[in-house]
């Protein structure tokens, strides 16, 4: 696509508090789809499958339902509120994908860049052809130059280990890669660094695979633009919006709003804080770890994520804030992974976007920790739902917005 010129205007922050009013009795008459979806959050609370959650929903730029049930923390009993935090994890992806996107408006860089040009380590980089059992591994020389454009598309052949790929997962650990969330004083361009010494899992563009990339993506625009990416983000995409809920590190002030992420209890019936030997949930409340996730590492609320998705429905530009043009809109929501993807959707530049009728165009996105959302541009609604729980089994309030989204 041709290159917009671009002139950004970074006029006042969206007043959510316009909008917000149309909360509590304000409400406008809930259609059977979102009385539905607010039954079954309030079943699930009233059975224990989920401890609380929030939800919000809007029409045409205007809050149509913002509601808070149960407790962002059961041990405590603190109730959830509207404008309860949340880790959402994934939902970090489009942000980042967002960010390279203003970076490739301005001249920074190129989408079809080579990501070598900004992390020489990934010069080298070839295919995994075997991994022995002390984690030693052989290569196959690439074919494909590893671009820009791959890792915001899940086809860089950069896995998850953890929740992705066994053999990275052993190799994350033995060279001491983080594939989460931050835990130590690496910064991002340490660790993107590190994991282009390793090897891809299959060759760039010939694959879908859930990926670690948005990582690397951040560790690029650090470079491209020569500011730390946390300072990027505030300036050129919460600041204008007005996101000012939405941190890579949550300000000391607003953590007793952070909900608790909650798992079950080894009898099954009571939860307790979720624990893993890999990563600690406090990573929000640690300034001295400067590694940015890309993929999983922000933190936001109901009403600032909404704020942030109902940008790409006003096609790049809500509340007279332009953040991205609309030509940049389209190309985001375009097919960037022909032919890779299965099932009735298709890879864009920063989201999942449905392509089969009904609600063909809407795009959508969820989280580690339970937190789902989509936005449908032919009616210009939002759907977020906000949960903090790990593991669960039974989730039936996924069922039901999984049902709005895909029928």
């Amino acid at each position: 696509m041709e290159k917009p010129h671009v002139s950004r205007r970074l006029g006042l922050p969206l007043l959510w508090s316009l909008i917000i009013i149309a909360i509590a009795g304000c409400q406008a008459p809930l259609d059977k789809r979102w009385q539905m979806l607010d039954g079954a959050i309030e079943a699930a609370i009233a059975t224990n499958q989920i401890p609380g959650a929030v939800l919000l929903t809007t029409r045409d730029g205007e809050v149509i339902l913002h509601r808070a049930y149960g407790f962002s923390d059961p041990l405590t009993q603190d109730p959830m509120q509207p404008n309860t935090l949340f880790r959402i994890c994934s939902q970090t992806k489009a942000i980042t994908s967002t960010a390279a996107l203003i970076c490739w408006e301005n001249g920074l860089l190129e989408l079809d860049d080579p990501v070598a040009k900004y992390i020489p380590s990934f010069a080298s980089i070839g295919i995994l052809d075997s991994l022995m059992a002390d984690t030693t591994f052989s290569i196959l020389p690439a074919q494909n130059t590893l671009t820009i454009r791959h890792l915001m598309t899940h086809t860089s052949g950069i896995p998850y280990g953890e929740i992705g790929d066994p053999r990275y997962e052993k190799l994350y650990t033995k060279h001491d890669i983080t594939d989460l969330f931050p835990r130590d004083e690496r910064s991002t361009y340490d660790n993107a660094d590190k994991i282009g010494q390793l090897a891809l899992a299959h060759e760039p563009g010939a694959q879908w695979t859930y990926s670690l990339g948005l990582d690397v993506l951040v560790a690029v625009i650090e470079i491209a633009s020569g500011q730390p990416y946390a300072e990027f983000v505030e300036a050129e995409i919460f600041e204008p919006l007005g996101m000012k809920d939405t941190h890579f590190v949550v300000p000391r002030a607003d953590r007793s709003r952070l909900a608790n992420v909650m798992e079950r209890a080894p009898d099954g019936s009571s939860w307790q804080t979720h624990q893993h030997p890999d990563y600690t949930i406090d990573y929000p409340m640690h300034a001295e770890w400067p590694l940015c996730s890309g993929g999983a590492g922000l933190t936001s609320s109901a009403s600032d994520y909404a704020t942030f998705l109902q940008m790409y429905l006003g096609r790049g530009e809500v509340g007279g804030v332009r953040v991205l043009q609309e030509a940049t809109v389209d190309s985001v929501m375009a097919d960037q992974a022909p032919g890779l993807v299965a099932g009735p959707w298709q890879q864009g530049l920063a989201f999942g976007v449905k392509s089969d009728s009904p609600g063909a165009g809407r795009f959508f996105w969820s989280g580690y920790f339970n937190t789902q959302y989509y936005a449908d541009p032919s009616t210009q609604e939002i759907v977020v739902l906000m949960k903090q729980t790990y593991g669960l089994v039974t989730d039936t309030t996924s069922t039901a917005f999984n049902a709005l989204l895909w029928n």
